[in-house]
């Protein structure tokens, strides 16, 4: 293996990675709460194309787009649009009662819908399929460190990404310190693992419920906002990646064992076990697709590890899951 090889494959691992641990450390701040959010494909897809839609329209529409303009329309219309998708869980679980894992799976399936429905008529109005490109934005994220001051073989490694790798970075980071070490962490990870105890106590379970998983869903959103943006250059494809890839957010969840600083060097474990079929000579169609798996062969052997072992700082929120019933406590 040379070491173009081993560079060009970290590279794939980082930016791979990258786009999981969004959903990922979203998903690990909604299940924090207690809950269990399997719509983290849907919410990315929603992210995804509410980013795409936003500066496809403001391109569409501006001869000289503003390219901060750019990026703030796409961010925050990412981000709101995913939001509202964990907001709908949480009208349904939480206030309704509605079964977590049945909601999660609805919004699966209705974030796909609706994201591969705007697509299509994306791409009609951009001129046919593939035809939809929203180029000043996607620059913006692609912009590097590397491609401006050619900082070489350890730039390329380092610093040929856009902005979104070291911001995902920076919110494992923040929501570590946020989750350990401050009162209103502490209190989210109490109403987790005891609701009734932490309403006993005086904690608003429901208002800690509900940002947890609309500001969760938002970040996970981020995953699919950086998708299109900067993994496929402000394009749309509607060939069920972005699912494949929410599900491996929620495999990581599982892998960093519900700490997100796990989740930075587990993502992109993730991606050089997913991409290392690309330095390995004579693979057929069916050794690539095998090599795929290795993600979520390792994820079954994690959960298995920390099962057995029992300790209880690898185990799941305790009321993961579960609804909360205030008459019963």
């Amino acid at each position: 293996m040379t070491s173009a090889q081993i560079i060009q494959l970290l590279q794939s691992a980082i930016q791979f990675g990258t786009v999981i641990m969004f959903g990922a450390i979203g998903e690990i701040l909604t299940e924090k709460s207690g809950n269990l959010n399997l719509g983290v494909p849907g919410i990315m897809y929603l992210g995804g194309i509410a980013g795409l839609a936003a500066s496809f329209f403001y391109e569409f529409n501006n001869p000289d787009p503003n390219k901060l303009i750019c990026l703030l329309l796409s961010f925050l219309a990412a981000f709101l649009a995913s939001a509202l998708g964990g907001l709908v869980y949480s009208f349904l679980t939480i206030t309704l009662r509605a079964n977590q894992n049945v909601t999660g799976l609805t919004l699966t399936i209705f974030g796909g819908g609706v994201a591969n429905f705007f697509g299509g008529g994306l791409n009609t109005m951009a001129g046919g399929v593939g035809q939809i490109s929203v180029a000043t934005t996607s620059a913006v994220y692609r912009a590097n460190i590397n491609n401006l001051t050619n900082l070489g073989t350890v730039g390329s490694l380092f610093f040929s990404y856009g902005f979104m790798v070291y911001l995902a970075i920076i919110a494992a980071v923040v929501m570590h310190f946020f989750l350990n070490r401050t009162r209103k962490g502490l209190n989210l990870r109490a109403v987790g693992e005891n609701p009734a105890t932490a309403d006993a106590a005086g904690i608003n379970v429901t208002r800690y419920k509900y940002l947890a998983t609309c500001i969760g869903a938002g970040i996970s959103g981020l995953g699919g906002l950086y998708y299109t943006m900067d993994y496929i250059k402000g394009t749309w494809a509607n060939d069920g990646t972005i699912e494949s890839l929410g599900w491996l957010a929620v495999a990581l969840v599982i892998f960093a064992t519900w700490r997100s600083v796990n989740a930075i060097w587990g993502s992109y474990l993730f991606g050089l076990l997913f991409w290392v079929y690309l330095v390995i000579p004579n693979l057929g169609r069916k050794d690539i697709e095998l090599y795929k798996m290795l993600p979520y062969l390792v994820t079954i052997a994690v959960l298995i590890f920390i099962s057995l072992r029992k300790k209880q700082e690898n185990q799941p929120p305790a009321s993961l899951g579960l609804a909360y019933f205030r008459e019963e406590r």
